[in-house]
């Protein structure tokens, strides 16, 4: 891989002018690796005689000239660089050998995998088992599919966790409003009827408080189990759960266990962590304020917190015997890493899940070796508390494998809002979307929805239905921006089929393959004579329009590299789309089936390149590829 191996060696001749001069070498070296902006200054560049000026007291251009002589004589670029030059005021910029590079990585694997393969437990989606799935908890699936997917490719061993909150409070009032509400309308769906009927019980709360009584009764039953109430909560839960995978799974998105929070309570993996908790100095029981009664863990001096934040986060135990999310996480993340001495049992939920059940058979699930956990930005504190949890248990190296995947929550535009007959009268950009209040979009409805659009706009039906299109298009919208970003979720935005699309980028990939079916035999010719199309970029010259395609193949091993390191889909995505705008562009300018035999012959390779670079970067964001579209 050319940008690692550029960076090691950058790296190396930097601590060896630093040597020379007598200079101490820091720990982190400023390497900095570009790629210019305007192709007279190569394909790649580095201002690193400018970061050493300071410490040299020598002029960046002199610096610079030592850089490239090193450079143009080591053993590990020997023939890559087709020349390397030194541009004012001290950058060192260097153009690829296109014949070597594309003779050497024409069989090579763009990413290889790591040399320690590890296992990831990856835990997302958790929706609460409450009512129907929205584009809230789509982001978060699509997101942890993803990160998943990165891992497998990386050569990681990937196991996918799905935690049911089946003690928590919103299934609690779900329970109360079945018992307590009279909601009456046609529902296709158990999920949409709890929707209606969440929303209605949190209503009758704000107009008579002392009905949030029976929640917490509720809550009582659920957690003890074997009683009329705990039965029915699991029903509801289990019924809940089966609806929501069906909504993940049209969107490629499984799983490999389900881990319900009941099972960590009643399996007796909190009395276990309970225990070794005890044993430190920062977990104690409150005997006075508030918090009398209360099992807390305290803050240590580190905790960016203090006392008098996030008070309710750092209870485990309330008063009242009943225990926080954040205790029974920190037991099943003891679990996780394979600290306890008790495991789960585990039943079929079909479709190649395993869930906890006591009545189950074991399996070889858990004992990761890294943890990586996505949950939205809110949930950040309690996160630090599970990390803080196993270093005071004395398990720094897990915490330190303990990853916090954070993202921006998903709200809806004004117009959208609106046309949910959200009030839009104080003029706000975006709006929350609130299960509370009933407000938000339904994962099933938005497919409909998006389907009915792809439909309207197609002019042929050959290859993927719209409804797969559909799912394509808003697995692809909600990835593309930034995690930390809260996504506006605007209806007639995400159902745009052009621009910075997944829609876009299946129909640019469908081209590519239509073009090398329509020359089966002329891309086969093309794709194995790899010396005389390795030799057309020196010997004809490039058009702007191949260069351009030919070069942002060329970076691809280090984007993939860098979007498995940073665990960062939008980057992928950003990529993908750069490419395919250049590809198309390509497309227009260059004639391909009908150019003169050595053009025709570059540029099928070209498209062969294109077409399978496509398919990796498609495969790992979770989106089709099909050849027709």
């Amino acid at each position: 891989m050319i940008h690692k191996q550029l960076s090691q060696t950058l790296e190396e001749i930097a601590e060896q002018l630093l040597r020379e001069a007598g200079h101490a070498v820091p720990e982190k070296l400023p390497v900095v690796i570009e790629h210019p902006a305007s192709d007279r200054y190569g394909e790649y560049s580095t201002n690193l005689a400018m970061k050493l000026v300071r410490v040299l007291k020598k002029n960046p251009l002199t610096i610079a000239d030592e850089i490239k002589a090193r450079l143009v004589h080591h053993p590990r670029f020997a023939g890559w660089f087709e020349r390397i030059e030194v541009a004012a005021p001290g950058f060192v910029n260097m153009f690829l050998h296109w014949e070597r590079w594309i003779v050497t990585t024409h069989h090579q694997d763009a990413l290889q995998p790591v040399n320690i393969r590890q296992k990831a437990v990856i835990e997302h989606t958790s929706i609460n088992p409450n009512k129907s799935a929205h584009i809230g908890h789509l982001r978060n699936s699509c997101i942890g599919d993803t990160l998943a997917r990165m891992l497998k490719r990386a050569g990681h061993e990937v196991e996918v966790h799905n935690y049911i909150d089946d003690l928590g409070n919103q299934l609690a009032d779900t329970v109360v409003g079945v018992m307590r509400t009279s909601v009456r309308n046609r529902y296709s769906r158990f999920g949409d009827f709890c929707w209606d009927v969440y929303a209605e019980i949190n209503r009758k709360y704000r107009e008579q408080p002392e009905l949030e009584q029976e929640r917490a009764n509720v809550l009582h039953h659920l957690e003890s189990g074997h009683n009329n109430i705990a039965w029915l909560g699991m029903l509801v839960a289990e019924q809940l759960v089966r609806e929501h995978l069906d909504d993940m799974r049209q969107f490629g998105i499984d799983y490999d266990v389900l881990v319900w929070e009941s099972s960590i309570v009643r399996e007796g993996f909190w009395e276990e962590t309970f225990k070794m908790l005890q044993k430190t100095g920062l977990f104690r029981q409150e005997s006075e304020g508030k918090l009398a009664g209360c099992w807390k863990q305290t803050a240590d001096e580190t905790d960016p917190a203090g006392e008098t934040e996030f008070q309710s986060d750092k209870v485990l135990v309330r008063s009242n015997g009943i225990l926080t999310y954040t205790a029974k996480d920190i037991a099943y993340h003891m679990w996780k890493f394979g600290l306890l001495d008790k495991q789960f049992r585990y039943q079929p939920f079909g479709h190649g899940v395993w869930s906890t059940h006591s009545q189950g058979v074991e399996q070889d699930i858990g004992r990761a070796d890294m943890v990586i956990n996505v949950i939205d930005h809110r949930q950040e504190y309690p996160q630090q508390m599970v990390k803080q949890a196993l270093q005071v248990l004395g398990y720094d190296q897990q915490a330190a494998q303990l990853r916090h995947v954070s993202y921006g929550v998903v709200s809806l535009s004004r117009a959208t809002a609106e046309s949910l007959g959200v009030d839009t009268s104080d003029g706000r950009s975006s709006y929350p979307m609130s299960g509370r209040q009933g407000i938000g979009i339904k994962v099933a409805d938005l497919v409909s929805h998006m389907e009915a659009v792809i439909e309207a706009k197609r002019s042929q039906h050959e290859g993927l239905d719209s409804r797969s299109i559909a799912a394509a298009a808003i697995r692809y919208y909600l990835l593309k921006f930034h995690l930390q970003t809260e996504v506006v979720f605007d209806l007639e935005q995400a159902t745009e089929v052009s621009g910075n699309t997944g829609v876009y980028l299946l129909y640019s990939y469908a081209r590519a393959c239509s073009i090398l079916e329509k020359a089966r035999s002329l891309a086969h010719t093309a794709r194995s004579d790899i010396t005389a199309i390795a030799a057309y970029p020196t010997s004809v010259g490039l058009t702007p329009q191949e260069y351009a395609v030919l070069k942002k193949l060329a970076y691809w091993p280090e984007t993939l590299e860098e979007v498995v390191a940073g665990l960062t889909p939008n980057l992928l995505c950003t990529y993908l789309y750069e490419l395919a705008s250049l590809f198309n562009h390509f497309y227009a300018m260059c004639e391909i089936l009908k150019a003169d035999e050595g053009a025709r012959r570059f540029r099928l390779w070209l498209a062969g390149r294109y077409r399978d670079t496509m398919h990796d970067g498609l495969s790992i964001l979770g989106l089709p590829a099909p050849n027709r579209m």
